[in-house]
C-alpha cells in the first residue's frame, strides 16, 4: 500500500529552504523565485556577506519516494514576512514541517517556530542549517535561544546534502508518527501519513 505525506519546508530568509528541496528532489523541484531587485530593497533587506540574488515569492515543491510504500511531497514555503499569509494554505493538509534555522541569523528564525508552536497544530522539527559545514554552537545552546519545547526535535542538516536533507526528513516522518501514536484524543492530526 502505498502511502503519501506533505512536508513543509520553512524557516526565515535566505535560510536554504530552495536548495534543501532541490537537493533531495527526485524530479525537477518547483520554484517560484523572483529576482531581487533594488525596489525590493525596503523589505527584503539582505544582511551584509549574504550572496543571494532571488527569493521565493510563493512556495517550492518537490517530490521523494522513500522505499515501495510512502512518497514525500515537499512544499517549501517564502520566508518573507510580506508573504508569511501564505504559511497557512501551505501547511493545510500537511503531516508535520522542517524548520530551518541558521545560527548566524538566528533571529530570523523566530517567526517560524512561532508560528509552529502557536498558530499551527503541526509538529515540526527544527534542523540547523551547516552553512559552512560547521555545528558552530553546541545544540542545547540553540534550543534555549529558540525557547524550544523539549518536545520539538533539535537536530543539524545541510540543506545542500540529499543524504542529510532525508535524515532530516525521515526525523519529521518519526516525530509526526510517534505524535500520532501518543496522541490522547485518539484521532491523528489533519492528514498523516494517509494512504492512496
Amino acid at each position: 500500500m502505498l502511502t503519501s505525506a506533505k512536508i513543509v519546508i520553512a524557516g526565515g530568509f535566505g535560510v536554504g529552504k530552495t536548495t534543501c528541496v532541490g537537493s533531495i528532489s527526485e524530479i525537477a523541484p518547483i520554484n517560484t523565485e523572483a529576482w531581487m531587485t533594488a525596489a525590493s530593497e525596503p523589505v527584503d533587506r539582505l544582511d551584509p556577506g549574504i550572496d543571494k540574488t532571488t527569493t521565493t515569492v510563493a512556495m517550492d515543491f518537490g517530490r521523494l519516494t522513500i522505499g515501495s510504500d510512502l512518497v514525500l511531497y515537499l512544499f517549501g514555503t517564502p520566508g518573507q514576512a510580506r508573504f508569511w499569509q501564505m504559511w497557512d494554505d501551505l501547511c493545510r493538509g500537511a503531516v508535520g514541517a522542517l524548520v530551518l534555522a541558521d545560527t548566524r541569523h538566528l533571529e530570523s528564525s523566530f517567526a517560524a517556530v512561532n508560528y509552529f508552536e502557536q498558530d499551527s497544530d503541526l509538529p515540526f522539527v527544527v534542523a540547523l542549517n551547516l552553512f559552512d559545514g560547521v555545528l558552530t554552537h553546541d545544540l542545547e545552546e540553540v534550543r534555549e535561544a529558540l525557547a524550544l519545547s523539549p518536545n520539538v526535535p533539535l537536530i543539524t542538516c545541510d540543506a545542500r546534502d540529499s543524504s542529510s536533507v532525508a535524515r532530516a526528513l525521515m526525523t519529521v516522518v518519526e516525530h509526526t508518527m510517534k505524535r500520532a501514536a501518543g496522541s490522547t484524543t485518539g484521532g491523528s492530526p489533519p492528514g498523516v501519513l494517509t494512504a492512496r
